[in-house]
């Protein structure tokens, strides 16, 4: 989808303290081989601060920083994967009367690691359609935790971190122009994160933590892997290809490259060899500290861009996400001004 008229007026982080991978494999949390295969070097870990909570303080340092009011938001979307907080409860409606406190719709967004840009789609055919004429905020938030989540095993080859990004989208300017947008899914795949289990009565029925690598290795099992990754890699063509060509530039125009925050050997099975993409045009040593995010690392990468300001006026921006499910976003983004809040000035 090419993208008129629609705007970046803001992004915002919320990082708790980090926990060095080190300290974490002395300490026995961290399995040796997870450390030395994916390159992290530490991850961002919340004590105490739910992700609701995070979300909330980034939604507020966002509004600020774009000088939205309470008035100028029409929608509010939240992405995010796991507990929020809180039993049967809406978190967007927390962050929007933490926030905000006015009457929009405000919305989960449940799409697992593709939820940001997810979001990000359906917030601009919201605005575009006319139900909004100036703002949307879109926060992303998750507390990866005991007892449920095992952050160094759930997804063996991923380090899971905590944290909460904010981003306001606008159809009245803003420091970035959205030039394009595509969204795939295949749901061939979405025994991947299911496996043979049957149906549970409520949630953790089978294991505790949640173990991703047993329906992994179900599924394997069943269609082979060759199967799993031919199809993966077909729906992350599908998007960036789309969305480079609505945007009417090729891959090695853009400056920047927001992958998801995978660690060095996905990354390089998945991006950087299929895709010839340069590690030196990418967030990878942003994404090395904190850990994956969840829904948030394509938020978290484009923040961390501007506000160092790494990302200068001109630059364009590819951000790129894949979510259990199975379904791929890919964005581009054009960097037109620093804002105040950015770095370098």
């Amino acid at each position: 989808m090419r993208v008129e008229n629609t705007y970046l007026r803001g992004t915002a982080v919320r990082l708790p303290r980090t926990l060095a991978v080190a300290d974490a494999v002395a300490a026995g949390e961290c399995p040796p081989g997870t450390a030395a295969q994916t390159g992290a070097v530490s991850v961002a870990v919340s004590p105490d601060e739910s992700a609701a909570e995070m979300a909330a303080a980034a939604a507020r340092t966002v509004l600020e920083r774009a000088g939205s009011t309470a008035g100028d938001v029409d929608l509010v979307l939240h992405a995010d994967t796991y507990h929020q907080g809180q039993d049967l409860w809406p978190v967007a409606s927390y962050i929007q009367r933490a926030a905000l406190g006015n009457s929009c719709p405000a919305l989960e967004i449940r799409q697992m690691s593709n939820g940001g840009l997810a979001a990000l789609d359906l917030a601009t055919a919201y605005l575009a359609a006319g139900h909004g004429s100036r703002d949307a905020l879109l926060t992303t938030a998750d507390r990866f935790c005991a007892p449920g989540i095992d952050r160094w095993r759930t997804d063996p080859g991923t380090p899971y971190a905590d944290g909460a990004t904010a981003l306001v989208l606008s159809r009245r300017g803003g420091f970035a122009r959205l030039l394009s947008l595509a969204l795939h899914a295949d749901p061939e795949l979405e025994p991947l994160h299911r496996g043979d289990e049957p149906f549970t009565d409520a949630p953790f029925g089978h294991r505790m933590p949640v173990d991703f690598d047993a329906a992994k290795r179900t599924f394997v099992q069943r269609h082979g892997l060759s199967y799993a990754i031919t199809r993966a890699h077909a729906g992350q063509q599908t998007v960036i290809k789309q969305a480079l060509a609505d945007a009417e530039i090729e891959l090695d125009e853009a400056r920047w490259i927001v992958l998801p925050h995978f660690g060095r050997r996905r990354l390089t099975s998945i991006y950087y060899t299929p895709f010839g993409i340069d590690p030196e045009r990418t967030t990878w040593e942003f994404s090395r500290t904190v850990g994956h995010l969840g829904a948030g690392d394509q938020f978290a990468g484009l923040d961390h861009l501007v506000t160092t300001g790494r990302a200068a006026p001109g630059d364009r921006c590819v951000l790129v996400s894949v979510g259990a499910g199975y379904s791929w976003g890919c964005a581009v983004v054009e960097i037109t001004d620093r804002p105040d809040w950015a770095g370098a000035r």
